[in-house]
């Protein structure tokens, strides 16, 4: 997580490094995701991308303090719709097969100059953006 970028304003994205760290790590480590993950479509991004799970610490906490016990089920149920939404409209029918067909099916945008902290980033597999 670069914390919203507010600690660590030049540090690429957590999507997108997800990848690097995935291959970096291999498949028997366990990847948590955690870092601007508001939407479902931002879960079906992660795991397709490499993450084994993903933190949804705000929608959680906006969730509480919206209803209770209440906004935070509202809150997960809305996640899990979206996420079963972006599944569908991906052809995908399944957690695991989302993860197995993954980075096929995630367009990834054109990189920019804001994409890369330093002149080297890109050697080290950061920026390229994630629509």
């Amino acid at each position: 997580s670069t914390h919203g970028a507010r600690q660590l304003e030049p540090s690429p994205a957590t999507i997108d490094v997800l990848p690097s760290i995935r291959e970096a790590v291999g498949p028997d480590v366990e990847i948590i995701m955690d870092g601007g993950v508001q939407r479902g479509t931002d879960i079906a991004k992660a795991l397709a991308l490499g993450a084994d799970s993903v933190g949804v610490g705000k929608p959680y906490l906006y969730g509480l303090a919206a209803g209770g016990t209440e906004g935070v089920i509202k809150a997960l149920d809305i996640l899990k719709v979206e996420l079963d939404r972006a599944m569908g409209l991906l052809g995908v029918g399944s957690v695991d097969d989302l993860k197995k067909r993954g980075p096929g099916l995630i367009k990834r945008r054109h990189a920019s100059a804001r994409d890369y902290p330093d002149r080297y980033a890109y050697e080290r597999g950061y920026g390229g953006g994630v629509i």
